[in-house]
């Protein structure tokens, strides 16, 4: 079929989940109270790391920046979806759609990197703990937070920017945001090459990180049966809130990209998306509030003033 005869499309049609009025309404209240959490539980770490000088150590200084980094990462795609489900004409414009889709993956690779980051700042502190203040200093720290989201843009936003997909012909994503792997069958020219890409840039954002996480945790736990002492102990389990977060985001990340075709199973990109791009930033603060001693005694302290100055 030639190209040229195909009409260029200037919007896109998110097909969303249902157009049933009745479950709309149930998605309604259920995504909304997973995004008001999401707000609430997220600002709440930040604001309780910012005012708490005892927080003020690199551990806290990276879950602020995943709080921060969930915190843009629903709201790209959540508001967008609450509105939809009210919407009988689903269409969002080719640059808006190119916005959400450019912001949801930055964040998305900006975690997976962060994550690992973090992966690296315990085994520092468990296997290298006479050197931890000096190998994580603050301009260290700095450094290395700056180095994941400079990396992060230059990998994820650059090249899509570099070469954007021509949109013809079919304008309908079974999706309820503009997702990569939604939006690259739209193309009317050959997807090869941007089959090709998204899998170098998956590689790069999601598989590389998670082996060098796997690796960190695989000299941790050596460290700790080696030494057996308490305090390897207790630092220990400051790593198990992260093993969570890494295996509920990974998992459902590399599921979509590496796990079973779509091709039998049209909805499955959309609903596993649910998980990481919804769900994910609404249980980390839950996960790090629950498991962390110093953030539950540093949010009732903060409360505890609050009432007071009440």
């Amino acid at each position: 079929m030639d190209v040229r005869n195909q009409t260029v499309i200037t919007e896109v049609v998110l097909l969303g989940f249902t157009q049933e009025r009745k479950i709309n309404i149930v998605i309604f209240f259920l995504f909304l109270i997973i995004y008001l959490i999401t707000i609430i539980g997220n600002g709440l770490i930040i604001c309780t790391i910012l005012l708490n000088s005892q927080l003020h150590i690199p551990m806290y200084f990276f879950l602020c920046n995943l709080s921060f980094i969930d915190f843009c990462y629903s709201s790209t795609a959540v508001p967008r979806l609450l509105s939809d489900l009210f919407s009988i004409k689903r269409t969002i414009s080719n640059l808006a759609c190119g916005i959400q889709l450019y912001i949801v993956v930055f964040m998305g690779g900006t975690e997976c990197q962060l994550l690992a980051l973090m992966a690296y700042d315990r085994f520092v502190a468990i296997c290298r703990p006479l050197h931890y203040r000096l190998l994580m200093k603050w301009s260290v720290c700095y450094g290395l937070t700056v180095f994941v989201w400079f990396f992060s843009f230059m990998i994820n936003i650059v090249p899509s920017v570099a070469t954007p997909l021509k949109l013809c012909y079919r304008n309908q994503i079974n999706h309820f945001m503009c997702e990569v792997l939604g939006v690259t069958k739209l193309s009317c020219a050959d997807i090869s090459m941007n089959e090709f890409g998204i899998f170098c840039l998956t590689f790069v954002s999601l598989l590389l990180p998670f082996l060098l996480i796997l690796f960190s945790y695989a000299y941790i736990i050596s460290s700790v049966i080696k030494i057996r002492s308490t305090r390897q102990y207790k630092a220990f389990s400051t790593c198990t809130s992260h093993v969570v977060v890494v295996v509920l985001f990974f998992g459902t990340g590399m599921f979509t990209y590496f796990g079973p075709s779509s091709k039998f199973s049209p909805n499955q990109d959309k609903y596993v998306s649910v998980f990481y791009v919804i769900v994910c930033p609404m249980l980390n603060p839950l996960i790090y509030s629950l498991n962390n001693r110093e953030i539950k005694k540093s949010v009732n302290k903060m409360f505890s003033k609050s009432i007071v100055y009440i």
